[in-house]
């Protein structure tokens, strides 16, 4: 069965169209309740957000759909997605609920949903969701007095900033660090300047005032270039960008450059492995991380096992073989002892202690190697499969044929986006640029005669 609504992350789309309708969101959470109603308690469903204006429209379908079941609702408000996966096993629901498009602009929303272990679901049960979503819903809806409550909880964002702090070793202070926090006007915009100031920083916030349109616009890890100019404007020691959802992070050093997922993995991996803590014998990423940390970790003796791009594929690797760090270059980064899912402020502070206890800047800390040449173009492409296309496919032949085995290439769809990632990377930076630029233009030239 083809997928129709769930991509590498969830559900995601155009508020109010196509997907992301209010009638669409009640249908989730109809087919969601329905597949999730296993035993005889009484079942429960929490849900998050970030701070996107159409949170509210999906936030009530979705409730609409849950209580129809029979599925009592809790509703979290804007918390970032790693607390609704904590919160979902905290308070025991079967299923959690996270409404964000993560680094998109706001106009985009979406749907993530975990499973009551905290985890993201799997393949399997989303085609499950899906098969309930096309069907006619009547026969398995609550009778009158069966059908669910939904409540507003408190206090729960306090509980998650608690439980981010308790991965901060407790030997450790930050008071002697001046951070600037990007909090990409949203989920995280009270939750990561409160944890990083209970722990003794001098906490600059910036993107932390969000009106519903500004999430992720000019700021957060997609746009760190505000967070660059803060850090130099009140010479922090460090700053952090997290993402619309806060389950991303990237640092600038105190110089401000720019030290991505691979860098911080890098980072956390030989830690951990100093201190006798990383398990599975290196660290999980996927296709899209640089060969530079590949590099770095085999000369420790470690492995960079790659599975394909999305955190939720990094997790399933990592639960199936043993491993406790694993992530994207994107900056979701999985730490298994800690969450269940990316967590943006908890990879943050395991940084920081690395940093702490290294006693050097960051500048020095956080970068663990030389990155090899990379190069990633987009091309926006609405239809059809041009990676099927013979002048597309001779393209990337030729290509990885003038590569060869000091180099990779990868080319594939985006899960969430209109468009067709290519990327390739080896040690000749022109010849890396050339022939992305070739395949770019092969897909661009299908576009145009289309």
């Amino acid at each position: 069965m083809t997928r129709r609504y769930f991509g590498t992350d969830g559900i995601r789309g155009t508020a109010n169209a196509g997907k992301m309708t209010p009638d669409m969101a009640m249908k989730v959470g109809m087919a969601a309740g329905v597949a999730f109603q296993r035993g005889s308690h009484r079942h429960r469903a929490v849900i998050g957000k970030d701070t996107r204006l159409s949170g509210y429209m999906i936030e009530n379908a979705l409730v609409a759909g849950f209580t129809s079941t029979g599925m009592d609702v809790f509703l979290l408000g804007p918390v970032p997605t790693p607390a609704v996966a904590m919160l979902t096993r905290s308070l025991r629901a079967d299923i959690g609920v996270m409404i964000s498009a993560s680094h998109n602009p706001f106009q985009d929303n979406g749907i993530k949903l975990f499973g009551p272990d905290g985890y993201k679901l799997s393949d399997e049960i989303e085609m499950q969701i899906e098969r309930h979503m096309g069907q006619d819903m009547t026969g398995r809806l609550a009778r009158p007095a069966d059908l669910g409550r939904a409540k507003r909880v408190d206090g729960d964002l306090y509980r998650y900033i608690e439980y981010a702090k308790r991965t901060f070793p407790r030997d450790m202070t930050l008071s002697n660090l001046r951070i600037v926090v990007d909090c990409a006007n949203g989920a995280a915009y009270k939750a990561a300047p409160a944890a990083l100031w209970e722990l003794g920083a001098d906490v600059v916030a910036i993107g932390n005032e969000p009106d519903g349109l500004n999430i992720n616009r000019d700021c957060g890890s997609t746009n760190p270039n505000a967070l660059r100019a803060k850090v130099g404007e009140v010479r922090a020691d460090l700053g952090i960008a997290l993402d619309g959802d806060a389950d991303r992070v990237l640092v600038v050093d105190e110089k401000g450059n720019i030290i991505d997922g691979d860098q911080l993995m890098a980072m956390i991996a030989e830690d951990w492995l100093r201190r006798e803590r990383l398990r599975g014998g290196g660290v999980v990423a996927t296709v899209m991380s640089n060969l530079g940390l590949e590099r770095f970790l085999n000369d420790k003796g470690l492995d960079l096992v790659r599975t394909k791009v999305g955190d939720r594929y990094v997790v399933e690797h990592m639960r199936a073989n043993g491993h406790n760090v694993g992530g994207e270059q994107s900056g979701h980064i999985i730490l298994s002892d800690h969450a269940t899912t990316g967590d943006g402020l908890i990879s943050a502070l395991q940084v920081l202690a690395c940093l702490v206890g290294s006693g050097r800047p960051a500048s020095e800390a956080c970068r663990k190697f030389e990155p090899v040449p990379q190069v990633l173009k987009n091309v926006r492409f609405g239809g059809g499969r041009p990676l099927e296309d013979q002048r597309v496919m001779s393209a990337v032949d030729g290509a990885r044929e003038k590569l060869g085995d000091a180099g990779r290439l990868v080319i594939r769809p985006s899960g969430t986006e209109p468009l067709i990632r290519v990327m390739a990377e080896g040690d000749d930076p022109m010849l890396v640029e050339s022939v992305v630029d070739e395949i770019v233009g092969v897909i661009a030239d299908l576009k145009t005669a289309a």
